[in-house]
């Protein structure tokens, strides 16, 4: 397997900063990093994009999560790892990427669920934490980049 073209984010000059500042912001609002990085996970799972899913696996372990924790988000609603507000974060996750599978792409027992365990600055960070993941998942998968392909250091305020 071979990538169309180098990441188009590290193409064109001045992308990676604005990206980096988005991502530093959504982390300051105190939603677990490790629920971020679930619900990129999950997100990068229904997209299939082996280069979100390989990256986001190893931000997790640099984290701390298990093993188990990380095999089982693709069934976590059956698995008995992950706390309420994490399934609540996981169903908006799926509700936001799985936009054309229903008529109402994110049903009000979805947001409510979710709304249940987060304020608004947090609801507003796990959205645009889930629409940049689904970015990168697109920019990904059209370019076919390569797992283990993915170079990007962030630079320490987006950490």
């Amino acid at each position: 397997m071979k990538a169309r073209m180098k990441n188009p984010a590290m193409l064109i000059p001045g992308v990676m900063q604005p990206i980096h500042a988005l991502i530093a912001a959504v982390k300051k609002t105190g939603v677990p990093a490790r629920t971020l990085e679930l619900v990129h996970l999950r997100a990068s799972q229904i997209n299939g994009c082996s280069v979100c899913l390989d990256f986001g696996a190893r931000e997790l372990k640099k984290a701390g999560e298990t093993d188990e924790r990380m095999f089982a988000v693709a069934a976590w609603r059956e698995a008995p790892y992950f706390t309420d507000a994490e399934r609540a974060a996981l169903a908006l996750a799926e509700a936001t990427t799985r936009l054309s599978d229903r008529a109402d792409p994110v049903p009000d027992d979805v947001w409510e669920e979710a709304a249940k365990h987060y304020d608004e600055p947090a609801l507003a960070a796990l959205v645009l934490h889930i629409a940049l993941t689904n970015c990168f998942n697109r920019v990904n998968a059209a370019t076919r980049q390569i797992a283990g392909s993915l170079k990007l250091e962030a630079p320490a305020d987006a950490r």
